[in-house]
């Protein structure tokens, strides 16, 4: 399994996936807004989503666990 992390803070602006979902690598699953701009992050694997770990409007940290791929 592998774990999505925040790569700077910010808040979740949006979701793109939900929990059973399948994703391929490099596709976007969470968007998070800082300072302004819109900050897209991607799948690294091919998988399933068996959890998200946020919300939109949540604030995270840098290196924060957003979404679990399996």
């Amino acid at each position: 399994m592998t774990t999505i992390q925040a790569s700077m803070a910010g808040n979740v602006w949006k979701i793109l996936v939900s929990e059973g979902d399948e994703v391929k690598a490099g596709q976007d699953v969470v968007i998070l807004e800082s300072m302004k701009m819109e900050i897209p992050i991607a799948a690294e694997e091919d998988g399933k989503v068996q959890k998200v770990h946020i919300q939109e409007g949540d604030f995270v940290n840098e290196a924060d666990g957003l979404v679990d791929i399996e």
